[in-house]
């Protein structure tokens, strides 16, 4: 019995391809970012923990921007 073809007329073959072409223009884009930006990233690497914790704060305050703060959720009247 054959198997009928997606209504987008793309078949299995042709998305392995397309996963093995995105794969490697992904490591050749790697590989070229690495090769470039190398000493940036590395004069960076000590710092990264201290940029990650000056991140909390950014992140809490952005994140609870818009439910209204600590506290105020949904509460019918007469609940605690």
């Amino acid at each position: 019995m054959p198997q009928a073809k997606p209504p987008n007329g793309e078949t299995s073959g042709s998305r392995l391809r397309s996963a093995l072409v995105l794969i490697a223009f992904l490591a050749i884009a790697g590989y070229f970012l690495w090769a470039e930006h190398r000493a940036h990233v590395m004069a960076a690497v000590p710092y990264l923990p201290w940029l990650l914790l000056l991140a909390c704060p950014f992140l809490h305050f952005f994140m609870h921007r818009g439910h209204g703060g600590h506290g105020k959720g949904d509460k019918k009247d007469g609940q605690k």
